[in-house]
């Protein structure tokens, strides 16, 4: 989702922070989940599909293809999630106001405890709203479903249960 016709929100920004939680989990020794959106916009082997090579996943990560916004509905997360026996879910990725919202908000009502990275996220500007104030209002709205914390402040470590 990193097009350059079609630029993400500080995208630059995003890739520093998702490589700084990816090592601080591979360092910790936390299992890393990458969930791959496919449908019209995002057609399997497309560039626009593929998981950019700068956060590419390890041969020990799992990868789990979706359809929809909800990355529980019809695919192997939850599943995947019990038999490695984790409860708390740390959250990052695209798009803020779809895929990381829906997901965040399902996370939590299936008993999940869940931190949203809040500079760890981003989309695009829409119609009627800036990608700023879309992202600043899904962490203001998060709140109420997840702990939310910048890259800086999350500690990734087996002890504390993540």
């Amino acid at each position: 989702m990193f097009q350059v016709n079609d630029p993400v929100f500080e995208g630059d920004r995003l890739l520093h922070n998702l490589k700084q939680l990816i090592a601080k989990a591979r360092s910790g020794g936390i299992p890393i989940l990458y969930i791959q959106h496919n449908d019209e916009g995002l057609m399997a082997g497309s560039e626009a599909w593929k998981i950019n090579r700068e956060i590419a996943p390890a041969m020990s990560d799992t990868i789990i293809q979706k359809t929809r916004p909800d990355s529980f509905y019809n695919t192997s997360l939850e599943e995947k999630l019990k038999q490695q026996g984790i409860e708390h879910v740390i959250l990052a990725g695209m798009q803020s106001e779809l895929c990381v919202d829906t997901t965040c908000r399902r996370a939590s009502s299936l008993g999940y405890d869940v931190t949203l990275v809040s500079d760890a996220h981003s989309t695009w500007n829409n119609s009627v709203l800036t990608a700023q104030q879309i992202i600043d209002h899904v962490n203001a709205t998060l709140r109420w479903f997840a702990d939310v914390k910048t890259t800086e402040e999350i500690l990734i470590t087996k002890e504390a249960g993540v």
